[in-house]
């Protein structure tokens, strides 16, 4: 049997695992591979660190001596980041190697350029692990729905959000306590930019888009709010209208025929499939003209679980290697335009401090009416200095909203409009 040499760039949590499991199945994976996996090299920043079950002999600190070995067949890239992993990359698929990765940043960014390169030399680039980590979406997306029609994707790809969301919802915790709760427990990093400012759920969120929509998407193509604005007070008013809110990643076609790309809090019902994810866990809801609505769901993050992903989309390039073929080239045939957020309809649940005295509601309808934007429900709590109004809307743009906000933050009789956050997964 035909042996396909094996290099790796990176060996921290991830790469690890893949390196133990590369051993631990290497009869299973063989025989669905077609070919003997073997790992021959892999790059690191300090060689003198002890690894377990990874023999000393297959480290190096050059990382551009493993793109660059003729004798190696194919690349494992779980370093992460842009640079150099992007130099990385274009070495090894210029040196005829296909490339396996899980860098989701660096598909966001840089995505259209790795994918040309690829094609030009012929080679495959998987990267199913870069999204929702062990669940299979990417592959879903690209070949078993290649057939139908995406109408819309919405989902909860950021485990570490949903976790600090989940303890907010069950336990009453605060953002900050709930943040500090994921960071001991590993769920969070020690700056947790990334993750509660929803940068990493936009990466994500741009390669769906992409995938579903067959056009190029990038992370600058999509509009991105972080979690870090949410109160024990904005899950309270959900919890009393039982709905949650979820950290969303939303990719739609427009009325208009453009793609609108979006990540932020918001509220869902808790009948909606995805509210009841909870903790660390991922799902992608996908809705198809003719099949349907689908949910993905799983684990969306750690060693296994990415290695998991890794090691599937390494079979599948074997295979290819050993047949002479490749898998499914970019599909970027609809290049579809990005519809500005302004353009995007929602629903929305705005709570105001208003002064508790005759007219308010009135002068407070006036604004809405005034901005085309329609009030389904109001209902207003507390009395005094402290009272409360709670507006639910219909569909509206989200510049009609956003003038109206303006405007309702003049009116004398509010205090300040306390929060608004968008409502999907409703009719």
């Amino acid at each position: 049997m035909k042996t396909l040499k094996v290099g790796m760039l990176g060996c921290g949590v991830v790469g690890s695992q893949i390196a133990r499991l590369l051993v631990e199945n290497k009869s299973d994976l063989t025989s669905r591979a077609g070919a003997n996996l073997e790992l021959v090299k892999v790059a690191v920043k300090n060689i003198n660190t002890k690894r377990e079950g990874i023999s000393s002999s297959l480290l190096t600190d050059d990382a551009k001596s493993v793109v660059n070995d003729p004798e190696i067949d194919l690349i494992i890239e779980v370093i992460g980041g842009i640079s150099p992993a992007k130099e990385l990359i274009l070495a090894a698929i210029k040196n005829g190697k296909s490339v396996v990765t899980a860098n989701k940043a660096l598909l966001a960014q840089s995505g259209a350029e790795l994918y040309t390169a690829a094609d030009n030399a012929n080679v495959d680039l998987y990267y199913e692990a870069a999204v929702a980590g062990a669940i299979p979406i990417l592959r879903p997306l690209r070949e078993s729905l290649v057939g139908d029609q995406v109408h819309r994707i919405m989902g909860i790809v950021n485990g570490t959000t949903n976790y600090i969301l989940t303890k907010m919802d069950e336990s009453g915790t605060a953002f900050d306590d709930a943040l500090k709760q994921a960071q001991s427990l590993g769920f969070a990093e020690a700056d947790p930019t990334a993750d509660v400012e929803a940068i990493d759920a936009a990466s994500k969120a741009a390669i769906l888009a992409g995938l579903a929509f067959h056009s190029r998407v990038s992370d600058a193509d999509v509009y991105r709010e972080g979690i870090t604005k949410i109160t024990a007070t904005d899950v309270k008013v959900a919890k009393a209208m039982d709905m949650v809110i979820k950290l969303l990643a939303i990719a739609e076609l427009t009325p208009e025929g453009e793609i609108s790309v979006r990540v932020h809090p918001a509220l869902i019902s808790r009948t909606h499939p995805l509210a009841s994810v909870r903790e660390s866990f991922n799902a992608v809801f996908v809705e198809a003209k003719s099949a349907g609505q689908l949910m993905f769901y799983g684990k969306g993050a750690g060693g296994e679980p990415t290695a998991s992903a890794i090691l599937g989309d390494l079979v599948a390039v074997a295979r290819h290697k050993v047949s002479g073929g490749i898998g499914p080239k970019e599909s970027d045939y609809a290049d579809l335009k990005i519809a500005k957020i302004g353009q995007t309809k929602t629903r929305y649940l705005i709570r105001l401090n208003v002064a508790d005295k005759p007219g308010v509601l009135e002068s407070v309808a006036h604004v809405f009416a005034a901005h085309g934007v329609s009030i389904q429900t109001v209902r207003q709590t507390g009395a005094g200095d402290k009272a409360e109004l709670i507006v639910m809307t219909h569909s509206s743009t989200e510049s009609a909203l956003s003038e109206t906000v303006k405007d309702l933050s003049k009116l004398p009789a509010v205090t300040d409009v306390a929060s608004v956050l968008r409502v999907e997964g409703v009719n």
